[in-house]
């Protein structure tokens, strides 16, 4: 992850603006930040680089990230008993603010047990004590279903999306998950850089239903407006 939080393997977006065209899944190439062995070793680094120094890693997208989406949860009104699912939660941080926020409820998942041991630590720091944090695999029989009322991805669904092994099949398996493990109504918030909204929205069209995309940087290349950076909610259907 680049620390101006816009991570590796975010191109394809500000590719396809600078060439004035939409981005073409030809130009999707599988990457290791699409394996789970890349992130096992990126948080290896992080928990050690924590328990040297403190310092508590990256920040996926940044904070302005993190801003935006408590933000957006704060002027809707969102209920702060929610319950709440960070899928991919890395070192945890994003639970932590959304704790220091009000919210009581959280629960954060990731396949890396490397990952989760790095955002128990911060939250012991943080001393927030109430948050759940998990080893679990989302894509593969991940058991609370039909429990959470808001689920929230930041840059997994980008990475998933990456693997070299299946992608497609994939995404297809997160979708059915996220459409499990959300209760009927229920919102999912997603930060994107390697799809569009007009993809996304095909992406989930099964089972979801768009509600809005939220405000993201903008930059110009060649004079062409642009953003590196999808952030969309949707709602859960029957």
């Amino acid at each position: 992850m680049e620390a101006a939080g816009y991570p590796h393997g975010c191109e394809r977006q500000e590719k396809a603006i600078a060439q004035r065209q939409p981005p073409s899944n030809d130009e999707f190439q599988p990457s290791k930040l699409g394996t789970k062995e890349y992130w096992d070793h990126a948080y290896e680094r992080e928990l050690q680089s924590f328990y040297n120094s403190g310092d508590i890693g990256e920040i996926w997208f940044g904070e302005e990230s993190m801003d935006r989406i408590i933000t957006w949860l704060e002027m809707q009104n969102i209920p702060k008993d929610v319950a709440l699912l960070d899928i991919g939660t890395g070192n945890g941080v994003f639970l932590i603010e959304l704790a220091k926020s009000g919210f009581t409820n959280l629960t954060g998942i990731d396949n890396s047990s490397t990952a989760v041991e790095l955002a128990k630590a911060i939250a012991e720091k943080e001393e927030v004590m109430s948050l759940k944090l998990q080893v679990a695999d989302f894509l593969h029989s991940f058991p609370n279903l039909s429990q959470y009322d808001i689920c929230i991805d930041k840059g997994t669904f980008d990475a998933i999306s990456l693997s070299p092994d299946q992608p497609a099949e994939n995404r297809s398996s997160y979708r059915q998950a996220l459409h499990s493990v959300l209760k009927d109504g229920g919102l999912f918030l997603i930060t994107c850089c390697n799809w569009t909204k007009e993809e996304l929205v095909s992406h989930f069209s099964e089972g979801f239903e768009m509600l809005q995309e939220l405000p993201t940087p903008k930059f110009q290349f060649g004079g062409k407006v642009g953003s590196s950076v999808t952030a969309l909610v949707f709602k859960r259907k029957e």
